[in-house]
């Protein structure tokens, strides 16, 4: 069987899928894509088993044909072609695969797609549609927050809660809390999954921000389809913790602040505090904000004051720098509010301005080590 396909557009499918190609695979089958060719439209898919990517690319073809290539010799062969029509000869018998270009031929062996995982199927689902600007914006906003923590297995994905015509996100780590919703999507739902962190990463890095995202799930699988694209990724089969339990009911001490200022100032004061807790002293008293760190190992001491507006008692509360200087990376807004209840108790850091229809709360537990 023989197709013909721009290098270019062949080489953009190639890479969209590349991202559900795993290193170190368990099946040899795993480092190839599998390729469908009917009617004029060969399908890509490649997988790692937790997620899936398929998508599609207009070729000239003089059949039908199913048969997985080795996906590192040919992402390099097409990299190293400049734009160009290219043909690829298929034996059907032993699967050898000739390409040719304007520069000369080569020629791979595929392999038997029989060997290649079964892609599930959208059976059963649920769905929904969203602004993809939305959802990557949620993703960005919360996935930094995901535990690594493997024997928490909830913890290492995303929650994702349908509310009706609202989303929310919801990711922790344990010691800090990110919560992300937006409302106007197409759903008449209330349900919760839970997806893996890298599987949310590939969705924010292939769906386009202009476009609006078809969200379908059922008991076992997520899909995002955008365009001619579509990614699966199988949900996290755990239960997720009680997040709403930790986020204080009242907090009476707000202080408003500069994103900026107090986000450099942190990172100045992180250079001279304790290198395993990153704390850092936050002393709050009528528009003044102390901002300080010692680490008694080195004799390291630091100590600045910001100017902010703040509602409360005097207040002194100790944070890891960290969490802070990543949470005001993320936060889109030129002030912010932190909220506290007690030395002890968790605060909360949200924008001053949040966008229409849009809600982000972070949330970050103290560090209670003393100097």
């Amino acid at each position: 069987m023989k197709f013909d396909v721009s290098s270019s557009e062949l080489l953009s499918g190639l890479v969209i899928c590349s991202g559900s190609l795993s290193s170190n695979p368990v099946l040899p089958i795993l480092e190839d894509y599998k390729f469908h060719i009917k009617d004029n439209v060969l399908t890509i898919a490649a997988t790692n088993l937790e997620t899936t990517i398929i998508t599609k690319v207009d070729v000239i073809a003089d059949g039908e044909m199913t048969i997985c290539v080795p996906a590192k010799v040919l992402l390099d062969t097409l990299k190293a072609l400049p734009q160009q029509p290219v043909s690829f000869d298929i034996n059907e018998e032993n699967l050898d695969i000739r390409i040719t270009s304007s520069y000369g031929k080569y020629k791979l062996t595929g392999n038997d797609p029989a060997d290649f995982p079964e892609i599930p199927q959208e059976l059963e689902v649920s769905n929904f549609v969203a602004k993809s600007k939305d959802v990557i914006t949620a993703i960005n906003n919360t996935s930094f927050a995901v535990s690594n923590d493997e024997l928490r297995l909830a913890m290492t994905g995303v929650l994702m809660q349908l509310d009706y015509n609202k989303i929310i996100l919801v990711a922790t780590d344990a010691q800090k809390l990110v919560k992300h919703s937006f409302a106007g999507i197409n759903s008449e739902l209330s349900d919760t999954f839970i997806v893996p962190k890298k599987s949310l990463s590939l969705v924010k890095n292939v769906i386009h921000p202009d476009e609006e995202v078809s969200i379908s799930y059922n008991s076992k699988n997520v899909f995002f389809s955008s365009g001619e694209t579509k990614i699966i990724a199988r949900l996290i089969d755990a239960k997720y913790p009680d997040y709403n339990g930790v986020i204080p009911a009242s907090s009476p001490n707000v202080m408003k602040i500069s994103r900026a200022s107090f986000q450099s100032s942190l990172k100045r004061i992180a250079i001279y505090a304790n290198k395993t807790t990153n704390q850092v002293v936050l002393k709050l008293e009528e528009d003044k904000l102390s901002i300080s760190a010692q680490d008694i190992d080195f004799a390291n001491e630091a100590d600045e004051v910001l100017q902010c507006e703040y509602k409360g008692d005097p207040f002194t509360i100790s944070f890891s720098a960290k969490f802070l200087i990543e949470m005001l990376g993320i936060i889109n807004s030129d002030e912010v509010e932190l909220h506290l209840e007690g030395p002890s108790r968790a605060g909360i850091l949200v924008p001053e301005n949040q966008e229409e229809g849009q809600d982000l709360l972070m949330l970050v537990m103290p560090v209670m080590v003393a100097y």
